[in-house]
C-alpha cells in the first residue's frame, strides 16, 4: 500500500502535465462546413408568409379529417388545394404586361411631345422622367442615369431595351437608337405613328384578355359547384362511400389529380406566348 501510493500520485501529477499542456497548445479553428438546404426548405423559404400559414393550416385541417374520418388522402388533398386552386383559377399575369405596353405609349407619346420643341433625344429622355408612368418609371429612371453617367446613347438604349423586355420596348428603343445615329428631326412624328400602333396594340389586347376571362369564370364556377356537392355527399349520402377505402382513396387522389391537370391546361392556354424581341442577346442569338 506504501509503494502504491506514490506511484498513483506521480500518475496523478503526470495526467495533469498532459492535460495542461493539451490546453496550453494553439488550437487552429476548424474549417466552417456550409449546410447545403434541401430542396424542400428552398421552397418553403421562397414562399410568402401568407402561403406558408394556409400550408400550415391546411396541413393541421388534413390531419385532423384523416384523423376522425379515415380519409388518408385528406392530408394530401387539403394542402395541394389550398395552395393549387387559388393558383389555377387566378388570372394569368396578362393585365399587368397590358399596363407596361399602356405606359409606354404614353410616355412615347410624352417624348415625342417634348422632341417637337426641338431639343435633343438625350435632353427629352431626361424631362419626360417625372412624368414617366409608373409601370416603365424604374426603367427610364435608369436609362436617364446610364446617360447622366455619360453612356452612349446607343448602348444605353439597348440597354433599356433590355430592361422593358419588350417587343413593344424595342419598337420605342430602335427608333430612338436610329435618330441618335442620325440626329433626325423627324423622330417625333415616327414616335406619333408608334404610339399609335402601340394604342392599337394595347386595345387588342384588352379585347383578347376579355375574351379569355369567359372560360376563367365558367372554370371558376364549376370548381366551386363541384367542391359544393362532394362536401354535400361527403356527410349526407353514400355516394363517396366506395373512396373510402385505400384503394378508392387512390383513385379519388388520381381523378382529382386528372381535374388539376385540366385546369392548368386551360390557364397555360390562356397565358399566351409573347411576340420574340429583335433587340437584345436572345435576338442576337436567335439570328446567328
Amino acid at each position: 500500500m506504501t509503494a502504491l501510493l506514490p506511484a498513483l500520485l506521480g500518475a496523478m501529477i503526470l495526467a495533469g502535465l498532459v492535460g495542461a499542456a493539451y490546453a496550453l497548445r494553439p488550437r487552429v479553428p476548424a474549417p466552417k462546413v456550409e449546410r447545403v438546404p434541401s430542396s424542400l426548405e428552398r421552397r418553403l423559404s421562397g414562399m410568402s408568409p401568407r402561403s406558408r400559414i394556409v400550408l400550415l393550416v391546411s396541413v393541421v385541417a388534413g390531419f385532423l379529417v384523416a384523423l376522425l374520418t379515415g380519409w388518408i388522402a385528406a392530408v394530401v388533398i387539403l394542402p395541394t388545394a389550398a395552395l393549387g386552386l387559388p393558383y389555377l383559377l387566378s388570372a394569368p399575369p396578362a393585365e399587368a404586361r397590358i399596363r407596361r405596353v399602356e405606359a409606354m405609349e404614353e410616355w412615347t407619346r410624352s417624348l415625342a411631345g417634348v422632341l417637337g420643341a426641338g431639343v435633343g433625344i438625350e435632353q427629352a429622355l431626361t424631362a419626360t422622367l417625372r412624368s414617366t408612368p409608373d409601370a416603365i418609371k424604374p426603367e427610364v429612371t435608369t436609362l436617364v442615369a446610364r446617360l447622366r453617367a455619360r453612356w452612349d446613347t446607343e448602348v444605353a438604349l439597348r440597354a433599356f431595351a433590355d430592361d422593358l423586355d419588350d417587343v413593344t420596348g424595342d419598337l420605342v428603343a430602335a427608333n430612338l437608337i436610329l435618330a441618335a445615329r442620325r440626329r433626325n428631326r423627324s423622330l417625333a412624328s415616327a414616335l406619333q405613328g408608334v404610339a399609335e400602333s402601340v394604342a392599337e396594340d394595347v386595345a387588342a389586347r384588352r379585347r383578347v384578355e376579355a375574351g379569355r376571362a369567359k372560360p376563367r369564370g365558367s372554370a371558376r364556377l364549376v370548381t366551386a359547384f363541384s367542391l359544393g356537392v362532394l362536401l354535400i355527399l361527403a356527410f349526407t349520402g353514400d355516394y363517396v362511400e366506395p373512396y373510402s377505402s385505400p384503394v378508392g382513396q387512390v383513385v379519388l387522389v388520381f381523378l382529382l389529380m386528372a381535374y388539376a391537370a385540366g385546369l392548368l391546361w386551360m390557364r397555360k392556354m390562356a397565358e399566351g406566348k409573347p411576340l420574340p424581341r429583335f433587340l437584345g442577346p436572345t435576338a442576337r442569338a436567335g439570328a446567328r
